[in-house]
C-alpha cells in the first residue's frame, strides 16, 4: 500500500511516494529523470546508541560484516557485482543508524535491490567465525589508522566522553573500544542481526531515473518474503538537562603539529526550531572564512591557522556544537580561549546582523541543495527523515524551516547555550613538536564525519 505526495511549497518541485510492504518494510520512491542513474539507500534503525556496556563498536563491526557475503553472494561479491555493473556503494554507521547505499546505472537498479535483499534475508546462513575474525581485524586496524595513530584522531571520542555522562547511550562513539571489539563473539553478532536487521526496522529509498511501478514490483519480489521479527530493544533514554552545568576540561599532551582548542557545547535536539536557530548561530560564528571567529582569530589576531564552529545534529540526545581551533606558531591557548569567549559573549548580547543572517541562511540553503541535488544524497535524506522523524516528506522542506528562523531566535539560543558552563573543553599541548607527524589537520566537519563514515577500502 502507499500514497503519492504532491510537491509542497519549498520542496523545489521534488516529490516522493511512500509505501509499506506486508512485512513492515517502509519504501520511499522519488522519480528524477535528469540523468540515467538510480540510487538505492537502506537505513536500519540501529546505531551505537543501541549498544550496551562491554559491547561498544558492535553496530559498526556489523556494518563491515554485511559486506562479507550472503547466501547467494560470496565473500567480496557485493562490491564486485556493483562495481562491475558501473555502480558505486558503501555503508556507514552513526550514533543513530546504520545505512547501506548503491548508485547504479538506471538499467542495473534490479541488481542493487536483489543484493540488498539477499543480505537482509540470508546473512545469518553464512556468518561464521572466519568472517567474524576477518572483519574484527579490519575494524581494529581502521581504529589504529584513523583514530589512535592520527594527530587529534581521538578528539571527537574524548569530547563525547566528557559531554555525555558515563552510562549515557551517546557517551561512546561508533568506532568502539579495542577491548570491546576483542570481546565480541559470533553469537553477539548473530543476536545483533536477529534483533535489528529486519524489514520492519528499516526504510528503503530509491531515487532517480526509475519506473515506480516496476521498482515496487522488484522490491516486493526480493524483500516481500523476508519475515518480520520483533524483539528490538529501544535505545536507552538520551534525555539530559539543557545545560551541562559546569565546564569540563581535559588536557591532552600528544605528538600533534600544534596546540589546539576544541569544545563541545550541548545544543537542542534535531528536528526542533531551536536546533535550526543553533545551526544558523554556529554558521555565523564559525562556518567558513567569512565567519566571526575566523575573522577574529585567523585574520585579525593571527593566533590560529584554522577556526571552525560546526554542528552535529542528533535526534535521540542533545545535539553538539563543535568548536575547533588550531593555533598559529607559538600562540597560547588561554589567549585564544579568551578571544573566543569575548566573541561568543558579544554575539549573545547583540545577536547576528542582517547581513550575517542572510549569508548564514544562504550557506545552509546551499548545503541543503547540495544534499538533495544528487540522487544518492536525496535518497539518504529521505531515509533519514523517515527513520528519525517518521516522515520522509520533511526532507524536501527542511530548508524552509531554516530560512524562517529569525535573528531574535538565533540570539536567544546563543544566550541560552553558548556559555562556559555548557561545554566540554579539550586542549592539546604538543610534545616533541619537531618530531610530530606531518599529517593534515582535521577540521570540525571532518571530525564529525570521521565517526559516521567508513571508507570503502577499509572493507
Amino acid at each position: 500500500m502507499g500514497h503519492t505526495a504532491t510537491a509542497e511549497a519549498g520542496s523545489g518541485g521534488l516529490t516522493a511516494t511512500e509505501h509499506r510492504l506486508a512485512n513492515g518494510l517502509r519504501v520511499v520512491l522519488s522519480e528524477d529523470h535528469l540523468t540515467p542513474v538510480a540510487a538505492v539507500c537502506l537505513w536500519y534503525d540501529v546505531g551505537s546508541r543501541h549498544e550496551v556496556k562491554g559491547r561498544t563498536g558492535l553496530a559498526h563491526l556489523f556494518e563491515h560484516l554485511m559486506f562479507q557475503g550472503s547466501k547467494q553472494v560470496k565473500d567480496n561479491g557485493h562490491f564486485e557485482l556493483v562495481q562491475g555493473a558501473g555502480g558505486s556503494l558503501n555503508g556507514t554507521t552513526s550514533f543513530e543508524r546504520t545505512n547501506y547505499f548503491e548508485t547504479m546505472p538506471a538499467h542495473q537498479l534490479e541488481l542493487a535491490l536483489w543484493l540488498e535483499a539477499d543480505r537482509m534475508g540470508s546473512l545469518l546462513t553464512v556468518l561464521d567465525d572466519e568472517s567474524m575474525e576477518n572483519q574484527r581485524s579490519v575494524v581494529k586496524n581502521e581504529r589504529r589508522q584513523r583514530y589512535d595513530n592520527v594527530p587529534y584522531g581521538t578528539a571527537f571520542e574524548k569530547l563525547f566522553a566528557l559531554a555525555y555522562p558515563e552510562g549515557h547511550p551517546y557517551h561512546h562513539t561508533p568506532i568502539g573500544s579495542m577491548a570491546d571489539l576483542d570481546a565480541a563473539t559470533l553469537e553477539d553478532a548473530r543476536a545483533f542481526f536477529r534483533t535489528y536487521y529486519a524489514p520492519n526496522n528499516a526504510v528503503l529509498s530509491v531515487v532517480g531515473d526509475i519506473d515506480p511501478e516496476q521498482t515496487l514490483a522488484w522490491i516486493e519480489k526480493y524483500f516481500g518474503s523476508i519475515p518480520a521479527h520483533d524483539g528490538k530493544r529501544p535505545p536507552r533514554d538520551g534525555t539530559l538537562p539543557d545545560i551541562i552545568g559546569e565546564e569540563k576540561r581535559l588536557l591532552v599532551e600528544a605528538e600533534v603539529p600544534s596546540r589546539a582548542l576544541m569544545s563541545a557545547y550541548r545544543l537542542p535536539h534535531d528536528g526542533t526550531r531551536a536546533c535550526d536557530a543553533a545551526d544558523v548561530a554556529l554558521t555565523v560564528l564559525g562556518g567558513g572564512e567569512s565567519s566571526r571567529l575566523y575573522n577574529r582569530l585567523v585574520r585579525r589576531d593571527r593566533t590560529a591557522v584554522t577556526a571552525g564552529f560546526g554542528m552535529l545534529r542528533l535526534s535521540g540526545a542533545p545535539s553538539v556544537g563543535w568548536l575547533d581551533v588550531k593555533t598559529s606558531h607559538e600562540a597560547e591557548v588561554p589567549d585564544i580561549e579568551a578571544a573566543v569567549d569575548e566573541e561568543l559573549a558579544r554575539f549573545a548580547e547583540e545577536g547576528p546582523t542582517d547581513e550575517e543572517m542572510e549569508r548564514a541562511q544562504a550557506q545552509l540553503e546551499r548545503e541543503w541543495l547540495d544534499r538533495l541535488g544528487t540522487v544518492a544524497g536525496r535518497a539518504d535524506e529521505l531515509c533519514k527523515y523517515a527513520v528519525l522523524f517518521g516522515d520522509p516528506q520533511l526532507a524536501l522542506t527542511a530548508v524552509g524551516r531554516v530560512l524562517s528562523v529569525t535573528a531574535d531566535e538565533v540570539k536567544e539560543v546563543a544566550q541560552a547555550r553558548l556559555r562556559p558552563d555548557n561545554r566540554a573543553v579539550l586542549v592539546y599541548e604538543p610534545i616533541a613538536p619537531e618530531q610530530a607527524p606531518d599529517a593534515p589537520d582535521t577540521d570540525v566537519n571532518e571530525a564529525a564525519e570521521i565517526e559516521v563514515q567508513e571508507e570503502e577500502a577499509a572493507k
